[in-house]
């Protein structure tokens, strides 16, 4: 696994095969984004089981190029990830979704969100995607998005759950990339 994007002492890279050691340390990076509050499709207490199955579920769907997952890494380990989902619908072949962008509680405000999103954006472009979109239930990672371009095109309130309990709103956003020409014949 070559470095991607050198992120002060991180690194980013696409992840196409994991270990048990390393679907261990994405389960850990999971529950730690859940204790910390954060709104990504699991309840606290998650369990390990859950986070593991979670992981291996999204590593099936990397094998199969429905999904391609980023990872950050620093000399402790993994610190972040986020994912694309570029399976879509026939008609939606050129968007893709950005899901469940990860930072551990230990390496943020340093620029790794940041980092992520525009490693997925690259990538998105290498697919041949033009289209991205998301949603997020934080307002700090909504301060991110807008700071890098992202359009900000509705909020449900009440669309889920906080990890702890609770109803909260979540914010759509999306982003038009710009995907490499073709290559004319």
């Amino acid at each position: 696994m070559q470095p991607k994007n050198i992120i002060h002492s991180h690194y980013i890279h696409r992840l196409e095969t994991a270990t048990d050691t390393l679907v261990q340390a994405l389960a850990r990076l999971l529950i730690d984004c859940v204790e910390g509050g954060a709104s990504v499709s699991f309840m606290h207490p998650l369990p390990a089981s859950r986070a593991l199955a979670f992981w291996r579920f999204v590593l099936d769907g990397v094998a199969r190029g429905e999904r391609a997952l980023l990872v950050a890494e620093d000399a402790t380990g993994i610190v972040g990830t986020v994912q694309l989902v570029l399976s879509q619908p026939e008609n939606q072949a050129h968007c893709a979704g950005l899901s469940k962008m990860l930072v551990h509680r230990r390496a943020r405000r340093r620029g790794l969100g940041a980092a992520l999103v525009q490693a997925a954006e690259h990538l998105a472009c290498e697919c041949g995607k033009s289209l991205l979109v998301l949603d997020t239930a934080s307002g700090e990672a909504e301060r991110l998005y807008v700071r890098l371009g992202w359009q900000r095109c509705g909020v449900i309130p009440g669309y889920a759950l906080l990890p702890q309990g609770g109803l909260c709103d979540t914010t759509f956003f999306y982003r038009t990339l710009h995907a490499p020409e073709p290559p004319t014949r």
